[in-house]
């Protein structure tokens, strides 16, 4: 090997390495964690280098690391709190950078009212409350529902004309006779209900009221007066 092949491989082996020296101080990292004004960890925070394009997320316990240079600019996005910006420092790369991120205010639209209020309660309240159509409609439709049905509800089978050809028309049914006669003895022999007194009602009420939990009713606002008809209501429309 002569003096000139000596001088270019020495070169190129300097150049190499000032070449992995310059590489591996440009792959810095820097690293922090990410919290809100209440000291909270956030997580699934978007950290962006703007300068070199690069992007991470913040783990679950707020904590990131990301490749940057000095000045840098490391952007940190979140839905629902102000974007905020680092510039990357040399002291950025020795020491965890710490960014708190402020939630942004959820703004409520703003509510116009076109009535002025007069300061007399009965007339305010009025101009609040339905209109007469709508209070006679809910009223009639209230009524409704409460009152019984005085439609028959139809009967849920194949019209005859459909139905196939009953090859037991006019055969005695003896089983379906037997079954009739029985019941007819069991209803002869069977006590007969009547309508209740009014003492008997009033007793069986008070029954209901006393061996009941009728604690879900006082949890809803109801007093022992209201409770009575309630209960009185529910023996009426339900006969219990």
């Amino acid at each position: 090997m002569n003096l000139v092949e000596f001088c270019l491989i020495r070169k190129i082996g300097l150049f190499i390495s000032v070449f992995c020296v310059g590489f591996l101080f440009s792959q810095q990292k820097v690293s922090g964690r990410i919290t809100d004004d209440n000291k909270i960890n956030l997580s699934s925070v978007l950290v962006f280098n703007v300068t070199k394009n690069i992007r991470t997320l913040s783990d679950i316990s707020g904590n990131f690391a990301i490749d940057a240079d000095e000045n840098d600019e490391i952007r940190f996005v979140k839905e629902g709190y102000y974007r905020t910006d680092k510039i990357i420092k040399k002291e950025s790369f020795n020491n965890q950078i710490d960014v708190v991120l402020l939630r942004a205010e959820t703004l409520i639209p703003e509510v116009k009212i076109s009535y002025k209020p007069t300061g007399n309660l009965e007339k305010d309240s009025k101009h609040y409350s339905d209109s007469r159509k709508i209070a006679a409609l809910k009223s009639s439709m209230d009524a409704y529902i409460k009152s019984p049905m005085n439609v028959p509800i139809p009967v849920n089978e194949i019209p005859k004309t459909f139905q196939a050809h009953d090859f037991n028309a006019g055969q005695v049914n003896l089983i379906k006779v037997f079954g009739e006669a029985v019941r007819l003895v069991k209803k002869a022999s069977a006590p007969k209900i009547t309508a209740p007194t009014y003492g008997e009602t009033q007793s069986f009420l008070a029954r209901v009221k006393t061996e009941l939990d009728l604690s879900f009713l006082t949890k809803l606002g109801m007093n022992d007066e209201r409770i009575d008809h309630f209960i009185l209501y529910a023996e009426r429309v339900k006969h219990l």
